[in-house]
């Protein structure tokens, strides 16, 4: 029975103690192992410590100690460990320290394990870093993780944003017929060859004999009626039969019926202008041309490259005035030297022509594909052969001819390209236009690196507070083996467990 008893008293003094780490200070208060007035007499300890480190040796360890570190009970019994090497010359035949040093740090000492200060201030150190210092650290460090992982996914949206940029603007280079390197210069350079895309348009004019004699004999027949002569009173689609019979002749040929003597060409002196360049830079060219007389326009490249241009165009005819108030000559000057296709009013007429036929072929292709009433049958069964011969495939193969013509004066290049020989200010708005899509892509690799930079700064400061970090934890870690051996031995040596969040961290 005695020996069952004593097999019990042995295993309660092995049973552990576990002590919540948050609760370790009040633990401590309600055993009465600390006063709980302790604050005020720790306050005596730390001026005496604050004095005391004021002269130090020069030791290595003592130093280290004593950097970046609050100064606590384990630390004073180390600096006096370290100091009965240093101060060893001090020593009287008593055995006690003449120094004064040692004298302040054993005194340190005293006050500390009186009333248990200690205990209750490493109690506090180590509840304030469980809870508040290392999860604000943590916490700093998640916070600079998270930003650069925002600026990662903010860095590939602007380089993404700077990559459709710069297709964009390729794109509207492409749809303008340029490499967007001198773009100005290209630009000026391309109206140059509006001359060869009049001469396509002539030969295309060409193919459209037929298709103009069908649409004219139709009128002729439907509405229709001739003079004495016998020749039909209802003139249809005059500039194109001029320009079939005459070409892409001068304005002048138009207005007098008769070829120039000479033709004195005007003058455009901006398509001449030259613009030095900077190496590795984009050539803008000079962007602040005057704006011709009588011109307003508007235009903008939206996304894709694709044009919206704003064809509200005034320009004065002067081919009247020239013809009657200046002696004719022969001699083609002025806006009469221009050619059909370059002139916007004859061009205008050109265009209104071709128009007018596509939209009579569209119509009798949606009438010959239809049922026709007797009345309408009646009626054909008199028409000239050429109306009664075509099929509505044979109107359809004309329509695409038609639109073929139509499709070279209504192609956004050349439009541009006939706004910017009206009027130098519009080569300075569409370059301006091409130059916002170009900046764009700046901006968004600028961005790009702002925030990389930022991100690189996050990161800096986060492998700078990561090694604060690990230190705070190692030290606490020390602290809690120290508190637990303490506790232990006012147990007969019990194990002690500091539980809780101090696992966590």
């Amino acid at each position: 029975m005695q020996k069952t008893d004593d097999l019990t008293a042995q295993q309660i003094e092995n049973l552990p103690i576990d002590i919540s780490s948050n609760k370790l200070l009040d633990w401590l208060i309600n055993r009465r192992h600390v006063d709980p007035k302790w604050q005020a007499a720790a306050l005596t300890v730390r001026e005496k410590i604050n004095l005391a480190i004021q002269d130090m040796p020069e030791v290595d360890e003592i130093k280290e100690l004593l950097a970046g570190t609050y100064i606590n009970y384990f630390h004073c019994v180390r600096i006096v460990e370290l100091l009965k090497v240093s101060e060893s010359g001090s020593k009287n035949i008593f055995g006690y320290y003449s120094s004064q040093r040692m004298k302040d740090w054993q005194e340190i000492i005293s006050l500390y394990e009186k009333d248990n200060i200690y205990l209750a201030e490493v109690a506090q150190m180590l509840i304030r870093n469980v809870t508040y210092e290392i999860p604000a650290l943590k916490k700093q460090t998640a916070k600079c993780q998270q930003i650069q992982t925002e600026c990662q996914r903010k860095e590939k949206d602007y380089q993404d944003s700077a990559g459709a940029a710069k297709a964009e603007y390729h794109a509207a280079c492409r749809k303008l017929g340029i490499k967007g390197e001198k773009v100005k210069r290209e630009l000026l350079e391309k109206v140059k060859t509006l001359p060869e895309t009049f001469s396509a348009i002539t030969e295309k004019v060409v193919d459209l004999s037929h298709v103009m004699e069908f649409y004219d004999t139709f009128v002729q027949f439907t509405i229709g009626s001739c003079d004495e002569s016998g020749q039909s009173k209802i003139e249809v689609l005059p500039m194109l039969k001029f320009i079939l019979e005459n070409g892409n002749c001068t304005v002048y040929q138009w207005q007098t019926g008769k070829k120039p003597k000479s033709v004195e060409e005007v003058s455009l002196s901006f398509l001449e202008e030259e613009e030095e360049q900077k190496e590795d830079e984009i050539d803008w060219g000079d962007m602040d041309g005057g704006e011709a007389d009588g011109i307003d326009f508007g235009i903008t490249l939206e996304e894709g490259g694709s044009e919206v241009i704003n064809f509200d165009i005034e320009v004065a005819d002067e081919t009247a005035d020239n013809v009657s108030l200046a002696k004719d000559d022969g001699i083609a000057r002025g806006t009469d030297s221009f050619t059909l296709l370059d002139h916007p009013p004859t061009r205008n007429n050109f265009t209104n022509d071709l128009l007018e036929l596509e939209a009579f072929l569209m119509q009798r292709i949606n009438e010959m594909k239809g049922t026709m009433d007797i009345l309408s049958a009646n009626q054909f069964q008199s028409a000239p052969s050429i109306l009664q011969m075509k099929t509505s495939d044979d109107v359809s193969a004309m329509l695409v001819k038609v639109r073929s013509v139509l499709k070279y004066l209504t192609d956004s290049t050349t439009q541009h390209l006939l706004l910017i020989k009206s009027s130098p200010k519009y080569v300075d708005r569409l370059t301006e236009s091409l130059k916002q899509k170009f900046i764009l892509e700046e901006k968004m690799l600028a961005s790009k690196e702002a925030v990389h930079q930022k991100s690189l700064e996050y990161l800096k400061e986060e492998q700078l507070i990561q090694p604060k970090i690990d230190k705070l934890v190692a030290n606490t870690r020390t602290l809690q083996k120290q508190i637990e051996h303490e506790i232990s031995t006012r147990y007969k040596n019990r194990p002690v467990n500091l539980m809780g969040s101090i696992n966590t961290i």
